[in-house]
């Protein structure tokens, strides 16, 4: 059986394994890392059911392995090796799988999102969208907003608080709140601390099921980015400072195992995906 812990760890460790191998030079492109905000997507993984549609964004690896649990598929595409989930050619940010888009557009999920949410409403199904701070710089952000509440659309958007974009401490690029913001609107706002998993879910499983009926929600978890905005773009100081559930649970009966486990599995995913051709995909 596979427990939080262990989604916590095998996110964590695959995040790892990408940036040790982009500085080993055996990945090309770019990848934006979670770590650090792994507890999130593992939080909601169990209030989203197989109906919902999931809309993730460039620094998504989390929320397709918390979904999905598929570090080899994910793992092959970002590589371009064979059986990538998306034959190779969408790589770390953009990814296609039955009810999951992620991009590297800042805010084209949530009118995307708000789209789905339409096609979905009355049907006991959501659309779940992954947003940052940052991206509240754009337009398309209030578009989706104002229909949402308009339209009563059954949409759930997850906004992960790392205080920074890109190299940009978010209070010198937004004024006001997000909370505000949404107020603005009649959008329902909760904000939480990403800790405690348990107490998360405790707090938004009603709330879920309420936009399951048509009242949209925005959720703000404080999070932290304990990694470079990309592979090495990390202009920050004190970031080993910054609070970590890996560093705080590491004192837990059991963690040790649970770590060791994941960072063999990591492991022999690597070497798998490594040792596969590259992809050979073609336009159906």
């Amino acid at each position: 059986m596979t427990t939080d812990l262990d989604r916590l760890l095998l996110i964590r460790h695959f995040e790892r394994a990408l940036l040790d191998l982009f500085a080993k030079g055996e990945l090309n492109g770019t990848t934006h890392t979670c770590l650090g905000q792994e507890i999130v997507p593992v939080a909601l993984a169990p209030l989203l059911g197989p109906d919902d549609h999931v809309f993730s964004n460039h620094r998504g690896h989390g929320h397709y392995l918390a979904r999905f649990d598929d570090p080899a598929g994910l793992l092959a595409e970002i590589m371009g090796r064979e059986g990538a989930v998306c034959g190779g050619v969408g790589g770390s940010q953009h990814i296609l799988r039955e009810g999951y888009l992620s991009t590297g557009v800042q805010g084209e999920s949530l009118p995307v999102a708000a789209g789905a949410a339409l096609h979905l409403r009355g049907s006991g199904a959501l659309a779940c969208a992954y947003i940052g701070d940052g991206t509240w710089g754009e337009g398309a952000v209030y578009e989706a907003l104002n229909l949402a509440a308009l339209w009563a659309l059954p949409l759930l958007v997850v906004v992960e608080h790392n205080g920074i974009a890109q190299t940009t401490p978010t209070a010198l690029a937004m004024a006001g709140t997000i909370g505000a913001r949404c107020a603005a609107f009649g959008v329902r706002h909760v904000a939480l601390p990403a800790e405690d998993i348990a107490e998360i879910r405790a707090v938004l499983t009603p709330l879920v099921s309420a936009v399951r009926t048509g009242s949209p929600l925005v959720v703000e978890f404080a999070v932290n980015r304990l990694g470079p905005h990309s592979k090495g773009d990390d202009t920050r100081s004190g970031v080993a400072e910054l609070r970590d559930w890996y560093r705080e649970m590491s004192d837990l009966t059991g963690f040790a195992e649970a770590d060791a486990r994941a960072g063999d599995l990591v492991d022999a995913v690597v070497r798998d995906v490594k040792a596969r051709p590259l992809s050979t995909w073609s336009r159906p």
